[in-house]
């Protein structure tokens, strides 16, 4: 079996992580055990999309817009002659 620590958890959500475990009649460590399990097998989560992401928080609906440089469709031809 493996062991995982879990830092910089904010005391609130440890607190009411312990509350539902009670109410559950389980361990802390045993309710936090099941929903690791439980996430483990979902197999609808998708990575974020960095694109997305900054849109969210940078885009023009924050204040900013950054234009984008203008792009050729290729390079020019070298000629080594």
């Amino acid at each position: 079996m493996a062991n995982i620590t879990i830092r910089d958890l904010p005391d609130h959500a440890k607190e009411n992580l312990r509350v539902q475990a009670a109410k559950s009649g389980i361990s802390l460590e045993a309710y936090a055990r099941h929903i690791l399990q439980t996430a483990s097998k979902d197999e609808r989560f998708v990575p974020p999309n960095i694109i997305n992401l900054a849109g969210k928080y940078f885009g023009t609906k924050h204040g900013i817009d950054i234009p984008l440089p203008k792009r050729s469709p290729s390079r020019g031809i070298v000629d080594f002659d």
